[in-house]
C-alpha cells in the first residue's frame, strides 16, 4: 500500500485542533489558500482529517460503498445514542434507513403542509410590529413543534415536557459532540453529567409514549413516525428495540429541528439585505430557489465526513489508509468561483429552473449518508417563509450582515436573524 495524503500544516496538533474548533470556516479558507483544494489537518473530535474541496473528489467520497468508507467513529452518535443514524453502520444503517424513509417522502410529506402553516401562524401571532427582534427563537419553536407533530402525531403532557427539554439538550449535545473532552462526568457535575440527566429524562418520556402507542387500538390508522416505528419490522420479521426507537426518535427530533430553524433565520437575515429578492418571494419557483441559495451562502453545517473502512481508499489524487477521516468542505465548495459564478453574491436566480450539482451544493451531505429528512426540511423552510411573507411585510435594512456564530455543530446568525415586520 502506498499512502498519499495531501500536504497540511505542521504546527502542533493542539494548535491546529483549537484553531479549527474556534473558527472552522476561516481555518478551512486559510488552508485552501495555502495548500489548494485538498489538505490534511488535525481536529479535536475526529483526529487527523483529509479535507476535500474538489467536487470530483467529493463525488468519489460520496460514491464509496459502506465497506470502503462510512460514518466516523466519533460523531453525533456519541451523544444521540448507539442506535442513532449517526452511529449505526453498514447493513444496520441500510435496514433502518429503509424503514424511516417513507414518512419523509411522497404523499406523507405533503400532508405536513397544514401542520407547518398552523405552527407558523401560532408562533407569529404575537410577533411585535415595527421593532427589531430576533426570529431564531421563533423558528426554533416552529420547527420543534412541527417535528414533534410529525414524529408523535398528537398533543399531550409528554410533548410539553419534550418542548422544554429538547432545546437545552440539543444545544449541549451539539457542543459535546465537537468538544468531547468536556463530556467527562465529574462525580455528577459538569456538562457530561448534565447531558446524562437530560438523556434520562428524555428516555423516560419516550418510553411512556411507546407504551401508549403499543396499547393504542387505532395504531394502524396513525401516520406519525412513532406509530410506524412501533409497527415496523426488519426483513427477518424482528421489531426495532426500544433503545433503537429512542435513539432514532432523538436523532429525528434533533436533526429536524435546529438546522432547519437556523437556516430560516439566515433566510430572514439575507432577504432583509436584498430587497430585490424579497420583492419576488411570492413566486413559488423563486422562493424555492431562495431557500437553495441561502443554504449555499450560509451553510449551517460546514463539513461532512467519512472514515475509511477498507485497507486503503483512492479518491482522485489521494490514497488513504484504513481509519483516515476524509471530509467534504461544504463551506469551501459553496464559495468556489469555478462552481458558482460570483459566489459572494446572494443571487437566488442562479437556481431558478435548474438543479444544483450534488457534489458542489451539499448542505444535506451526500451518498448513503445524505440527510434522510432533506425533502422534509426543504418543504418546511418553503412553507414557513411563504406563510410569514403572506402575513407580514418584512422591512429591508442597510445594516451590515450578521456575522456567523458557532453553536457547536450548527452555524447561526450572531444576532438571531433580526427582523422588523408589519402585518399585512
Amino acid at each position: 500500500m502506498t499512502v498519499h495524503l495531501p500536504d497540511g500544516p505542521t504546527s502542533p496538533r493542539v494548535v491546529q485542533a483549537l484553531g479549527f474548533a474556534l473558527s472552522r470556516r476561516r481555518t478551512m479558507e486559510r488552508m485552501r489558500d495555502r495548500y489548494g483544494s485538498a489538505f490534511t489537518m488535525q481536529s479535536l473530535n475526529l483526529g487527523r482529517m483529509v479535507m476535500l474541496a474538489d467536487p470530483g473528489e467529493v463525488r468519489e467520497m460520496f460514491q464509496a460503498s459502506p465497506e470502503e468508507a462510512d460514518t466516523p467513529d466519533a460523531n453525533l452518535g456519541s451523544v444521540l445514542g448507539p442506535g442513532s443514524f449517526f452511529a449505526i453502520k453498514g447493513e444496520v444503517h441500510r435496514r433502518q434507513r429503509k424503514l424511516l424513509t417513507p414518512p419523509f417522502h411522497g404523499r406523507r410529506l405533503r400532508a405536513y403542509e397544514q401542520l407547518i402553516e398552523r405552527e407558523t401562524r401560532r408562533e407569529t401571532a404575537t410577533w411585535p410590529q415595527g421593532t427589531p427582534f430576533p426570529v431564531m427563537p421563533s423558528t426554533m419553536r416552529i420547527t420543534l413543534n412541527v417535528i414533534l407533530g410529525a414524529v408523535f402525531g398528537a398533543e399531550g403532557a409528554e410533548l410539553d415536557e419534550l418542548r422544554a427539554l429538547l432545546p437545552p439538550m440539543v444545544k449541549l449535545g451539539s457542543i459535546l459532540a465537537v468538544l468531547p473532552v468536556v463530556r467527562r462526568d465529574l462525580r455528577g457535575y459538569g456538562p457530561g453529567a448534565r447531558y446524562a440527566r437530560y438523556r434520562a429524562q428524555y428516555d423516560a418520556i419516550v418510553h411512556r409514549l411507546i407504551d401508549r402507542a403499543q396499547a393504542d387500538p387505532a395504531l394502524e390508522e396513525r401516520e406519525d413516525v412513532l406509530a410506524m416505528l412501533v409497527q415496523s419490522r426488519y426483513d427477518d420479521g424482528s421489531p426495532m428495540s426500544r433503545s433503537e426507537m429512542a435513539d432514532q426518535l432523538l436523532t429525528l427530533l434533533a436533526a429536524g429541528h435546529e438546522t432547519t430553524a437556523t437556516t430560516l433565520a439566515w433566510a430572514v437575515e439575507r432577504l432583509r439585505r436584498h430587497p430585490a429578492a424579497l420583492d419576488k418571494m411570492d413566486d413559488d419557483a423563486f422562493r424555492e430557489a431562495t431557500v437553495i441559495e441561502v443554504q449555499r451562502v450560509r451553510p449551517v453545517v460546514e463539513i461532512t465526513s467519512r472514515q475509511v473502512r477498507s485497507d486503503e481508499l483512492t479518491l482522485g489524487r489521494w490514497t488513504l489508509p484504513r481509519g483516515t477521516v476524509v471530509t467534504a468542505c461544504i463551506a469551501l465548495l459553496h464559495e468556489d468561483p469555478k462552481l458558482f459564478e460570483n459566489p459572494d453574491v446572494f443571487d437566488p436566480t442562479r437556481f431558478v429552473g435548474t438543479r444544483a450539482d450534488t457534489a458542489a451544493w451539499i448542505p444535506f451531505g451526500g451518498g448513503i449518508r445524505r440527510c434522510i429528512g432533506a425533502a422534509f426540511a426543504t418543504l418546511e423552510m418553503n412553507v414557513v417563509l411563504r406563510t410569514i411573507l403572506n402575513d407580514f411585510a418584512l422591512s429591508p435594512t442597510t445594516e451590515p450582515a450578521e456575522r456567523p456564530h458557532s453553536r457547536g455543530i450548527a452555524v447561526a446568525p450572531a444576532k438571531g436573524g433580526l427582523a422588523v415586520v408589519h402585518r399585512r
